[in-house]
């Protein structure tokens, strides 16, 4: 059940003087509950929502139904408003929106200290729908169901922290920051037309396992953009069935699934072995580039490097990206990204990428000699080797 709002303007009487209406809404209960009072509001097109600040800090961010607990992305959020409990109630801070149109609008508190607010129900929304699948109350019960994970997946990490000890893979010395421990999730998923069952290892910070659509999404990522060893948007959202398209922009560059803990080497643990593109040299003067493709499954994280090594080895110059990774979290793709510069070119020999480049980073043909590589060139019709 959830307590609804619903104010009439002055429209509901004298049309030809009507204003829009004002929606007053309690962030934090009076008692220091975690809630929106009330839960959610019908408004029309030019109404307002404001919403009061109550102790201790909380947010107004806005999220979408398949993922209440999450930023949507382009969505509005008032950021954090601390609040004391000495602060009188005319001084308290207040954030302000308008409603634009019908549709439903689904808002969360995304404080996570101590508590994840949004995982013990302080969700509120406009104009949602009373019964059916997108309505209010299996939008707070998706919520909660997300907090119940949290909870279980944050017991398992606070007893392994303490016993483990996380130290990268290719050099003991390195500490990383401790791993969240996922939860096992079976829910029901409807997309479209289609509805079915899935069971998927929720982590902390990750978006819910439902595509956007049966066909998912394309996000396309440029490497070696502008001839400089990047990938390019460095780190990306995606939901199930996403494609992740790289295209190949310059030099000679490949995509090569890693792990966090050993950034520059291929994925090779728990009978999993990590994708690889193999090496796509691309010419200074190609005009149609090569792309290549993978599918998300889950929204587990995914960590990926270039695993050319000539004349300089890219990982180790921070050459990599992140599918999914929780930004809001200490293994963020920053976190990943200095782990990989800290490798300086050395990797766990269990796990190292074996794929060999036929070419150089310019693409410019390579000859083996005993496992030495030399680069072929080619002057004045007589060929020279560079070793």
């Amino acid at each position: 059940m959830f307590s609804l709002t619903k104010l009439l303007g002055l429209s509901a009487v004298l049309p030809a003087l009507a204003s829009a209406a004002m929606f007053d809404v309690q962030v934090g209960g009076a008692n220091g509950s975690l809630t929106f009072e009330p839960e959610a509001v019908y408004a029309a097109v030019g109404d307002q929502v404001t919403f009061h600040f109550n102790p201790k800090n909380h947010t107004v961010s806005q999220s979408s139904f398949a993922s209440p607990c999450a930023l949507k992305e382009g969505g509005f959020d008032s950021g954090f408003e601390p609040v004391t409990d000495d602060l009188a109630e005319s001084e308290r801070p207040t954030y302000t929106i308008t409603v634009n149109d019908t549709n439903p609008i689904w808002v969360y508190c995304r404080q996570k200290s101590p508590a994840n607010h949004c995982g013990k129900g302080m969700i509120f929304a406009v104009n949602c729908p009373a019964e059916g699948a997108n309505s209010f109350t299996n939008f707070k019960q998706a919520a909660l169901d997300f907090g119940a994970a949290l909870e279980a997946g944050a017991s398992a990490t606070s007893a392994a922290a303490a016993t483990a000890t996380w130290t990268a893979a290719f050099n003991a010395s390195v500490t990383l920051p401790p791993a969240v421990a996922p939860s096992v999730v079976t829910e029901t998923v409807t997309v479209e037309a289609s509805t079915w069952t899935t069971t998927y290892s929720s982590y902390y910070g990750s978006p819910k396992a439902t595509p956007v659509s049966l066909e998912g999404v394309v996000h396309k990522v440029i490497v070696g953009a502008n001839n400089s060893l990047v990938f390019d948007p460095p780190f990306v959202a995606a939901s199930p069935r996403d494609t992740i398209m790289f295209e190949f922009q310059s030099k000679n560059h490949s995509v090569v699934q890693s792990s966090f803990d050993n950034p520059c080497s291929k994925l090779a643990k728990d009978d999993v072995s990590g994708f690889s593109s193999g090496f796509m040299p691309v010419s200074n003067d190609t005009t149609e580039f090569p792309t290549w493709n993978i599918t998300v499954n889950d929204t587990a994280p995914i960590w990926v490097y270039c695993s050319q090594k000539t004349p300089a080895d890219h990982c180790a110059m921070g050459m990599v990206m992140a599918i999914n990774s929780d930004e809001s979290s200490q293994r963020d793709f920053a976190a990943f990204q200095a782990l990989a510069k800290q490798t300086n070119g050395t990797t766990a020999a269990s796990t190292s990428d074996t794929t060999t480049s036929d070419t150089d980073e310019n693409g410019a043909p390579v000859m083996r000699l005993g496992g030495v590589a030399t680069t072929v060139a080619l002057l004045m019709g007589v060929a020279a080797l560079a070793l």
